[in-house]
């Protein structure tokens, strides 16, 4: 059978929330009983994000292969519940790269190299792995950017000839653009809707469904203007509010009937009826009234939010399952270190401090992970938290004043964190870390194996220093518990404090396999001693 293809692109503006809505519908479809897989096509010429710095390009989300992809992917995995690899995400840089590498061979044998075929060839190449790897019968490609982009006119190109060549019946495109809400007429704007979808006509390619996007409610007499000048079906605009929850986009979806549309006009036939009574319960429980939390996030990029994507996700899971409302408090850690924000941080019920890489707000990083252990205030460390938990520890615990990473200091004293000894001699930034997932074995009796009730897990990893062996057993004597290792017993993965609630620190990223309906239990264990803190 030809797998089928659903194309989404963007209109007026970027960040318009196509990657929600594909992977909505991308779980509409799978529990109609198709087999389904998702791709983003990112037209930045970077081979990927993960020398990208977090305020251009927000979150790196890490698959289970090591693929460092963009953060739709989270969205991807957390609607789909279906782990993705490295052939769901692909750049313009991987694409050139690869494309200059076999020009390098010889195996063009010597012919001029051009955008049209080779570079378009290779996109549809990639695009057609997904399904050839997965086995998916529907696969949903976003292309990342918006309509117009000098970049992403090859990935249009390629779409364009796909259609032609395995033909029109086997692809839909579905457009997801902006509606602007003009203040002073109150009236919601349908013509820059009406230009994308030109433009996008114009490559040769016309949409089959256009989800219109507002912060405002939209008129049946905005969807029969839009059908008309856009040349869709009125059942295909699709209006779509923004709303207090995006795990509300699919059952908003399924309301207006996107899903049966979709697989009507692609020639398919549904082998069950959707069930989506877990994902009504869900939403019921987020716009219950609940209780309230503070959470202190102390990170080094909170200025864009969307560089804490799963982190942010992860606690909701957790916080919702759990009966209460998380209300975070976004603390950039330079700022701790200038004496500044130190009332959030003492207010917190729970301190979160998330990864990341350099030097800058390390030690504000480090006065948040001391507040938390003197105060006996539940704390989670993720990654660099987890480290930065450590040299806190050595510095006020066991009396090395100059403790640190050789991240951060290269000549200190007392390394308790160093460079992993296979990657002292590699210098490309591109490949240097552990990533993907890998085994941990839990200790008997911890915090970590309470929570998570089994005794070995496996978790995902985006890192390149370790803790320093060295000191582990000076660490243990002074009340540290290094209650996750790897199978060899040679690297720690989670440490944890014996006399405090519930202070804790991954190695690993565990936000990155948190789900609505499967909430982490490192953030459900940090959310329940945070719950018990604040007396809810």
């Amino acid at each position: 059978m030809t797998p089928k293809y659903i194309f989404f692109t963007g209109g007026v503006v970027s960040s318009v929330g196509k990657g929600v809505t594909a992977a909505a519908l991308g779980l509409l479809l799978k529990e109609r009983g198709f087999k389904v897989s998702v791709q983003k096509l990112d037209p930045y010429i970077n081979v990927d994000p993960g020398t990208m710095s977090p305020y251009q390009h927000g979150e790196v989300f890490v698959l289970n292969d090591g693929a460092e992809t963009d953060l739709d992917l989270g969205h991807y995995e957390r609607f789909i519940d279906t782990p993705l690899t490295q052939v769901s995400n692909f750049t313009s840089g991987q694409v050139y790269a690869e494309v200059i590498s076999k020009e390098r061979r010889g195996d063009y044998l010597g012919g001029t190299i051009q955008v049209i075929p080779h570079i378009t060839n290779e996109i549809k190449r990639r695009i057609g792995l997904v399904a050839k790897t997965t086995g998916a019968e529907i696969v949903l490609v976003e292309v990342g950017g918006t309509v117009g982009d000098i970049e992403s006119q090859p990935f249009m190109e390629a779409m364009r000839q796909m259609n032609r060549e395995i033909g029109r019946e086997n692809l839909f495109f579905v457009h997801v653009t902006w509606l602007p809400h003009i203040g002073a007429t109150g009236e919601l704007k349908t013509k820059p809707t009406q230009h994308s979808v030109a433009e996008l006509r114009g490559i040769g390619i016309s949409p089959n469904m256009i989800i219109a996007r507002s912060d405002h409610p939209m008129e049946q007499e905005l969807v029969d203007k839009i059908a008309l000048f856009c040349d869709v079906e009125k059942r295909a605009v699709v209006p779509m509010t923004t709303t207090k929850t995006l795990y509300e986009v699919p059952l908003l979806l399924e309301k207006t009937g996107v899903a049966d549309f979709v697989i009507e006009k692609l020639g398919l036939k549904a082998s069950k009826t959707p069930k989506l009574g877990e994902w009504k319960k869900l939403v019921e429980k987020v716009k219950k009234d609940k209780p309230t939390i503070k959470i202190a996030l102390v990170g080094k990029y909170v200025e864009l939010q969307d560089a804490y994507m799963s982190v942010r996700e992860s606690l909701r899971h957790a916080s919702i399952s759990l009966g209460v409302e998380s209300e975070i408090e976004w603390i950039h850690s330079a700022d701790l270190e200038k004496g500044k924000r130190l009332d959030a941080l003492k207010s917190a019920d729970g301190i979160i401090v998330p990864g990341g890489f350099g030097t800058r707000g390390i030690e504000g990083k480090i006065l948040a992970a001391n507040y938390a252990r003197e105060n006996k205030i539940p704390y989670l460390g993720l990654c660099l938290g987890m480290q930065l938990m450590c040299i806190e520890f050595a510095r006020n615990i066991l009396d090395y004043e100059n403790a640190n990473s050789t991240e951060f200091d290269l000549n200190t004293k007392d390394p308790v964190i160093d460079l992993m000894l296979d990657q002292r001699d590699i210098t490309d930034m591109g490949g240097t870390m552990r990533l993907g997932l890998y085994p941990c074995v839990l200790k008997k009796g911890s915090k970590a194996a309470e929570a998570y009730g089994v005794k070995q897990v496996e978790e995902r990893h985006r890192h390149r220093f370790e803790f320093n062996n060295a000191y582990r057993d000076e660490f243990e004597k002074k009340g540290m518990v290094f209650s996750g290792v790897s199978p060899d017993n040679k690297l720690v993965e989670i440490s944890e404090i014996a006399d405090h609630p519930f202070m804790v620190g991954s190695q690993f990223h565990p936000e990155f396999l948190s789900r609505p309906m499967r909430p982490h239990p490192l953030f459900l264990g940090f959310v329940k001693a945070t719950k018990k803190k604040a007396g809810r």
